[in-house]
């Protein structure tokens, strides 16, 4: 597996090297753990919860964020269609606080995404029936999930012309108004929660 550190502190690009075709289909492991441990010298969170999502071409989901505490770290691969996965860097004190990173993701190269905790995660379906998948160290907890707006120009995000948004993200607020709120993760305690979560694991 190919591990590629992105350009926010503790995100990472794996791209597994095998990928089985024949004439039966396609096998592939998009997350070994040898390789991610090999690469952060930490094992993969313990999985608490699952995700699935299906979306249209010029939908966008994000830029979501989990308070931390608790926090929650993600594990993110595409299984049909193609995106744009974004990770951007929210955590205050960071030393790549506001830059961000964008990787393509689809079912040829089965590039995965590692989102530390306390990061923002924006998707761009580039497809009809783009799936992406989700391993996340936490489970859903409605009070404890923010949004920023995926449109803040002061980002400058690769989307589309007209995204699709969800209401939530249509109204969420840019970077810096969620900073001056007092919305935004800190960057060390993000790190601490962090630690814990490989810890247990």
């Amino acid at each position: 597996m190919k591990v590629r550190e992105l350009a926010v502190a503790g995100a990472l690009e794996l791209t597994p090297d095998a990928i089985h075709d024949d004439d039966r289909g396609l096998f592939v492991s998009p997350f070994q753990e040898t390789h991610f441990r090999r690469a952060t010298g930490q094992r993969l969170f313990t999985v608490a919860q699952t995700n699935h999502s299906r979306s249209r071409r010029g939908v966008v989901r994000g830029i979501h964020f989990t308070v931390t505490p608790p926090g929650c770290a993600k594990y993110v691969y595409c299984a049909a269609g193609s995106a744009l996965d974004i990770v951007v860097d929210i955590r205050v004190g960071s030393p790549t606080f506001g830059r961000w990173d964008v990787v393509e993701v689809d079912p040829t190269y089965f590039r995965s995404v590692y989102f530390p905790v306390g990061v923002g995660h924006v998707f761009v379906a580039l497809e009809d029936n783009t799936v992406m998948s989700y391993m996340i160290s936490g489970e859903y907890v409605p009070e404890n999930e923010l949004a920023l707006s995926p449109r803040d120009p002061d980002l400058g995000l690769p989307l589309p012309a007209e995204p699709i948004l969800s209401p939530r993200d249509q109204i969420a607020p840019t970077l810096a108004e969620a900073e001056k709120q007092g919305w935004l993760p800190d960057y060390y305690e993000c790190v601490d929660v962090e630690e814990e979560l490989h810890e247990r694991s």
